[in-house]
């Protein structure tokens, strides 16, 4: 046995966690690496610590059949853990829209639709929502993932230089990798280093720096300060990249997004958006001028060479569109939740101010995150833990997502089990 290997199974012995790989994996053989990694899993099992892939046998609303991994059997959960931020994956005019849909096209075009077809669906969701970010046209991809590698990928090269804030999706990183372009990082939401940065880029031309950044962040759940960015990119003539997969349908006085909140739409250059937050399905969009869409059409690999999203579910996201149009309370029914549940939970080393649909909970250095996840597990409560490597060591997290269709009830029973929890371990 190698001393790579002898190093992960004395840790094993220990506390053994998904760090081992990430330091010593990479050095073993590929067959003795998997080996490990299946032992590991099956220890998280055994131990009551593996949450990940919980069969939902019910439809995604607020309250959850989980087929629980311990026991075998369905067990009623409150969901904290899912990004359905206003309740679209059940509602009853998108649920009717789809059925009709379905009835009326089928359920797929069979290949990519520069080649294979392209759906009136597929044209009308690209108008709504070029209108809804006051843009000149949109490109759907058939996945958020593949909408931030495709856009990079296809747009940018060994020209450019991207500097994006040090908390953008993993998605986006790989993107830049695509591009082979050259990057810098900048502190997250630090607008100081970001404008020193641009103002050291000298060169030619203004068209070669990009800046990206998200409207709302992932796993803080607070909000790039456009109004800050904005001014900054206009001055040294920057591309402006807007992630906005948690905004689109959440923020904004009509739910446009995080542009909107800030009434700055129509001065981002690029908005990127997914349909798998508050839509609650699958894909993605990039809206921007005619010439960007355009150019994107042939050189984005991630949608020449991806099926067209089928037609059922262009037919829920337009159907969303219009319920959120229409439906404002459901908007401010999920802020009346943040707000309750921010004031509540604040004590419990809430991080920073969120402002959409997330909040994120500071795991105590003495916790076991393992440990509390089963403990929240076991009371009906189903969030996200979210451990290193995902995040630094320091920084281990409970990812709380809120929803319109969430009750105070069922807030007084997260609150009630997060003072439970964190009166164990603190």
């Amino acid at each position: 046995m190698n001393s790579s290997r002898t190093v992960i199974k004395k840790s094993r012995e220990k506390q053994f966690d998904f760090r081992d790989f990430v330091l010593n994996g990479k050095k073993l053989p590929f067959h003795e690496r998997l080996e490990d990694f299946s032992d590991f899993i099956k220890k998280l099992k055994k131990n009551k610590q593996h949450f990940y892939r919980r069969e939902i046998i019910s439809p995604a609303d607020r309250e959850v059949l989980v087929l629980d991994p311990f026991t075998g059997k369905p067990k009623k959960m409150l969901m904290f853990g899912s990004n359905n931020y206003l309740g679209l994956a059940t509602h009853p005019y998108v649920r009717e829209q789809v059925k009709k849909t379905v009835d009326n096209f089928g359920v797929g075009i069979g290949g990519p639709s520069l080649l294979n077809g392209y759906t009136n669906l597929m044209r009308q969701l690209e108008e709504q929502l070029s209108d809804s970010k006051k843009q000149e046209d949109t490109l759907i991809f058939s996945s958020g993932y593949n909408t931030n590698t495709g856009l990079l990928g296809g747009l940018f090269g060994s020209k450019e230089t991207v500097f994006f804030d040090e908390y953008s999706h993993a998605s986006f990183y790989d993107g830049l990798m695509l591009a082979r372009v050259p990057f810098v990082r900048f502190e997250h939401n630090n607008t100081s280093r970001l404008k020193y940065l641009l103002s050291e880029k000298r060169s030619a031309s203004d068209a070669d720096k990009v800046v990206g950044v998200e409207g709302v962040y992932s796993m803080d759940g607070d909000l790039a300060p456009l109004d800050k960015i904005v001014p900054i990119c206009k001055q040294y003539g920057a591309v402006l990249i807007l992630d906005d997969a948690h905004g689109t349908g959440v923020m904004g006085e009509n739910g446009m997004g995080t542009g909107e909140f800030f009434n700055l739409l129509r001065d981002i250059d690029i908005t990127m958006g997914t349909f798998s937050k508050t839509f609650s399905v699958t894909g993605g969009f990039v809206s921007s001028s005619k010439p960007v869409i355009n150019y994107l059409r042939y050189f984005a690999r991630s949608y020449m060479f991806s099926a067209s999203l089928p037609p059922a579910i262009l037919a829920a996201v337009l159907a969303g569109i219009e319920v959120i149009r229409r439906e404002p309370e459901l908007r401010k029914r999920l802020h009346e939740n943040m707000n309750y549940a921010k004031k509540e939970l604040r004590k419990y080393n809430m991080i920073g101010n969120p402002r959409a649909g997330i909040i994120s909970l500071l795991a105590p250095l003495r916790m076991d995150i393992r440990k509390a996840a089963l403990d929240f597990h076991n009371s009906g409560i189903f969030l996200n833990a979210i451990e290193y490597p995902a995040v630094p060591e320091n920084m281990q997290r409970f990812r709380i997502s809120m929803m319109s269709s969430h009750t105070h009830y069922d807030l007084d029973r997260l609150i009630e089990c997060v003072e439970k929890v964190w009166s164990r371990y603190v």
